[in-house]
């Protein structure tokens, strides 16, 4: 049996020699205990270097309650949401907290364990758990969403709605100027329910809903759900709820009739673009910052399928008509491989049918299919319009594009007429461009802003009319 019987102070007068009693002989323990080195040492109780002073949960005050994060920042974790704090009865306040007692003085204590323990101790902020808000914040000056006040031709037109192509004429006169957001706007998109509305993303963090042809107030609505500028937004197919997605990494479902946030979709990168499945719609794909592409479900709010590719920024995203297959865009400019640059998807296997499409050095802001024909477009950086065989190999046609227009480094977009013979383009110059899609001879331009137009969407039901939004903020109606 071992015994401790002495601690002898060396020669030196720095070390503790701990001796043991084996027999009638002292030898050295060579099991030094830790606390025998703390008190040795002066008390440390790490054998790291810790030049930082003691940290202790801060003094709660009569003034604020909740104590700002520690100094070393923890790593996230999912905290469960907590009722608001008012519904915590609050005990009165003491004048002066008493310090938290430490550990045993000749307990050892790692540097880690301490940084745990002072991140336990610190107090959490309940109002950073709260869920977020179930309702849409909405501006006090909401017009309304019927069509009991339009302009009786264009209600006629509506309720008629006149097949596509029945009219060969182009949008010339400026029919609505709207005014609303206070920075640029990324995208339009006219409701397909409603074709009286229309709906516009802007980099304000703001979502408006337009009754374009009210004679009364034409801003339905200002939706303020998003903290962070907003990349794009889509109508349901088939009823009054919008999908945007933003920079604030969500994608949130809004039912514009309540000003209700129905669902929100959280992402770990900023969405860039987001389009409905045209054969469910129930099912959506989003595309972002870090070259993640997902399908959703709605219904559950979960990711189905995720394709996964070594990509860039998703720069846009495009179904085939059947939802079968879908084209994404990238920006390939920081990995120096431009074959990347156009993929098209099998949805189904979730595999690349082809990266090969596109092998030009320049991204493509905006790729769209033709309506009626198997074949795609995609707006290049090169400033033209590219047109693609939508059947493998998915080949490009050397001998015939779109040019005439400016991109420019913008997210200029591109638009089919309803019936496909004409195609139109947003411009660096703030000009309208209209093309025939047969020949690629440019037909019209229209001067809609004085900088970039960005974005440019026919009606679903007239046919002669189109929408563009601007780097302004501002958004011009055309008709015949």
């Amino acid at each position: 049996m071992l015994v401790v019987s002495a601690c002898q102070i060396t020669p030196s007068g720095v070390g503790v020699e701990p001796f043991v009693q084996v027999g009638s002989v002292s030898v050295p323990d060579l099991r030094l205990p830790m606390d025998l080195l703390s008190a040795a040492y002066g008390g440390a109780t790490s054998d790291e270097d810790d030049d930082e002073p003691p940290s202790f949960p801060p003094v709660a005050t009569a003034l604020n309650s909740f104590a700002p994060p520690p100094v070393k920042r923890p790593r996230w974790e999912y905290q469960p949401c907590l009722p608001p704090p008012s519904s915590f009865p609050q005990p009165p306040l003491p004048k002066a907290a008493p310090l938290p007692t430490s550990p045993a003085s000749g307990r050892y204590i790692s540097k880690r364990q301490r940084a745990l323990l002072a991140a336990s101790r610190a107090p959490v902020d309940a109002a950073s758990l709260l869920p977020p808000q179930t309702t849409a914040e909405v501006d006090s000056s909401v017009g309304s969403i019927t069509d009991s006040n339009l302009r009786a031709d264009i209600l006629h037109s509506l309720r008629c709605q006149p097949k596509p192509g029945s009219s060969k004429s182009l949008p010339s006169k400026l029919s609505v100027s709207l005014k609303g957001h206070t920075k640029a706007i990324n995208c339009i998109d006219w409701s397909p329910t409603h074709a009286h509305l229309l709906t516009s993303a802007g980099m304000d963090h703001t979502v408006h809903v337009w009754n374009v042809w009210d004679k009364g107030n034409t801003t339905a609505c200002v939706l303020k759900h998003h903290t962070a500028a907003v990349k794009d937004v889509r109508w349901s197919p088939h009823n009054l709820s919008l999908l945007s997605g933003g920079l604030d990494c969500s994608v949130q479902l809004i039912d514009v009739v309540e000003g209700k946030v129905i669902k929100v979709f959280k992402e770990d990168q900023a969405v860039e673009v987001i389009k409905f499945n045209p054969s469910n719609p129930n099912l959506f794909l989003s595309g972002g910052s870090k070259g993640s592409l997902r399908l959703w479900d709605i219904r559950s709010g979960l990711v189905t399928k995720e394709f996964h590719r070594s990509l860039g920024t998703i720069l846009d995203i495009e179904f085939s008509a059947d939802g079968r297959q879908f084209i994404s865009s990238t920006d390939t400019t920081r990995s120096n491989i431009s074959e990347n640059t156009i993929i098209v998807w099998d949805v189904l296997r979730q595999v690349p049918l082809s990266n090969q499409v596109y092998t030009e050095a320049f991204t493509c802001p905006c790729v769209r299919y033709h309506p009626h024909e198997a074949s795609f477009v995609a707006q290049s950086n090169g400033n033209y319009i590219a047109i693609f065989s939508a059947r493998p190999p998915f080949k490009l046609n050397k001998y015939m594009r779109f040019e005439g227009h400016g991109v420019w480094g913008f997210p200029i977009k591109c638009n089919f007429s309803p019936s496909g013979r004409e195609l139109a383009s947003g411009s660096s110059d703030g000009s309208i461009y209209f093309f025939d899609y047969k020949s690629a001879r440019p037909l019209r331009k229209i001067e809609a802003f004085k900088e970039a137009c960005t974005d440019v969407v026919y009606h679903p039901v007239i046919p002669n009319v189109i929408a563009s939004c601007g780097w302004t903020g501002e958004i011009s109606v055309f008709e015949r």
